[in-house]
């Protein structure tokens, strides 16, 4: 089960206020999960405020202003002149000859993301939309009906403009989309819904496309997943410690104090809850820990101090006027810009998949070490829970650590910066370009490549666990260790005799994506 299937197990329980006041991104993942229903504002004065916007556009459309985008053509066109009669007919050209894009489509709950997102956007009052453009958003919302936006195509600026055509065109009534996990075209669904598409206003059609809503919703969405993963690898961290009969001391409080990386500090300090520390010196123990045990606050550590900067640079994006030109109506200008350039987003991905990544290597290590039996410290090999005669033809988790070494190089090839690849594209007007939707993506990629890891160390702590405590008298301290070995033995049955394990790996990616499990507070 995937984000968009999670979403669709929900009832909103709450609502999402669009004003010109700042969303979080748990805003952003609530409505993308079905949590929580996108509702515009009905104050007068923000209402009114959006309004003066689309209208001083009219009004200098009748006194025969020259409007980027709106009176000229797109990007490198705009020294093409619209005449007056055709003024109306660019918007609906803009999103049809963007209706390019390839690849997998966005999922339902990226879908949703993507909307909120805009929506957020065009909220501020710098777009010089209407209410109605705005309201249509929310309708879509409300009714479940998701443009089907296919996921290649965006360099990241002029922001993505290709996936955030199916948008636009969506909203007035063409192409497809999703409806209750089918595809529908549009038209008939809006009919069905008992909403009318929309006649876009003249700016309206690149207020919708030029903008960084994409990239910014796979962010949230992504940053959501990060920062439960770094709980969920500290608490498996301390499971593989206690069944390789490790040394909780590394983990004190005054050494950690000596490095004073907050994010690691917490880390250090979560682990410290999980693990007695008043048996490490009995005999028998390895006085220093391998490191991916030992320096695994480290390595957590640096996502775990990454979150508040990349929660900065995604809030700060969400909650910005996007497009161009931007509408300034207390001043009666047009101000060109370039705020759809996505360069801090695709510097926050490329970010968060590097640190992440390294989390499904410490944890490949992990594994590497708890199914070895020459570094174990006296479980059987491959972690095996065979015993007697049958035991020589039993393999336990062998298969299962090389899959997981796979799905960790893969996480780690798909590390290299987008943001660095920058490509000049229309007639090298857009000469320098974010690349921000690409690394997004490739985020999501390492995410759902380390989520897999974590499912596969799930397994091989519960059986490593079991087994300390089966042939070596081991016993769990009454902490949230122990609660957490419980949870995972009523979803995971020992592997006392070789069995197909997909179908246990399947369930903890539904409860990892559910975070089924309440970790550290």
């Amino acid at each position: 089960m995937h984000l968009a299937d999670i979403a669709q197990l929900n009832t909103p329980q709450r609502t999402v206020r669009f004003d010109r006041n700042n969303l979080s991104i748990e805003d952003i993942v609530d409505i993308a999960q079905g949590r929580a229903a996108a509702v515009l504002s009905d104050d007068p004065e923000f209402r009114s405020a959006i309004e003066r916007g689309a209208n001083f556009l009219d009004r200098l459309l009748r006194e025969d202003g020259t409007i980027y985008g709106v009176t000229t053509g797109y990007g490198d066109s705009c020294t093409v002149t619209v005449p007056p009669e055709l003024v109306p007919d660019l918007p609906h050209h803009l999103y049809t000859y963007h209706g390019v894009g390839l690849g997998e489509y966005f999922t339902p709950a990226q879908s949703r993301a993507i909307l909120a997102s805009r929506l957020a956007s065009l909220s501020k009052g710098f777009s010089g939309v209407s209410v109605e453009l705005l309201l249509q958003i929310t309708r879509l919302l409300d009714a479940g009906l998701l443009p089907l936006i296919p996921s290649e195509g965006s360099v990241g600026a002029s922001g993505d403009l290709t996936p955030l055509s199916y948008l636009a065109a969506v909203l007035c009534g063409e192409r497809e989309v999703w409806r209750n996990g089918e595809q529908v075209p549009a038209a008939q669904a809006l009919q069905e819904a008992g909403i009318t598409p929309l006649r876009l206003r003249p700016k309206e059609g690149l207020a919708i496309m030029n903008g960084t809503a994409v990239m910014t919703a796979l962010a949230c969405l992504a940053y959501d997943r990060a920062d439960y993963l770094a709980k969920l690898c500290t608490r498996i961290t301390a499971m593989a410690s206690f069944a390789m009969d490790g040394n909780a001391h590394h983990f004190d409080e005054v050494l950690f104090s000596a490095k004073p990386h907050p994010g690691m500090q917490q880390v250090a300090a979560w682990l410290r809850t999980d693990l007695p520390t008043d048996q490490w010196e009995r005999n028998g123990k390895r006085l220093q820990d391998r490191y991916s045990i030992r320096c695994a606050p480290h390595v957590i550590g640096v996502l775990a101090d990454t979150m508040p900067m990349f929660r900065q640079l995604i809030e700060n994006e969400l909650n910005s006027a996007n497009d161009n030109p931007l509408v300034d109506v207390e001043n009666e200008r047009i101000l060109h810009g370039g705020h759809f350039y996505g360069g801090h987003i695709a510097f926050a991905m490329d970010g968060m998949k590097n640190a992440v990544a390294n989390l499904a290597d410490l944890l490949d290590r992990q594994m590497a070490l708890m199914v070895d039996a020459r570094y174990n410290h006296g479980l059987p090999a491959n972690l095996s829970g065979a015993v007697g005669e049958r035991a020589p033809i039993n393999h336990g988790l062998k298969a299962l650590q090389i899959s997981a070494s796979a799905w960790t190089a893969e996480a780690l090839k798909a590390t290299m910066p987008a943001s660095v690849f920058s490509r000049s594209t229309e007639c090298h007007n857009q000469d320098k370009v974010s690349m921000g939707t690409i690394a997004a993506r490739d985020c999501l990629r390492v995410l759902d490549l380390t989520e897999q890891v974590v499912a596969a160390l799930l397994v091989t702590v519960r059986q490593g666990v079991w087994l300390r405590c089966r042939d070596h008298q081991g016993v769990l301290p009454q902490s949230p260790l122990a609660a957490m070995q419980e949870a995972l033995v009523a979803d995971i049955a020992p592997v006392e005799e070789d069995r197909r394990l997909e179908p246990d790996l399947r369930l903890m990616l539904q409860r990892i994506r559910s975070k089924a499990w309440t970790l550290y507070a």
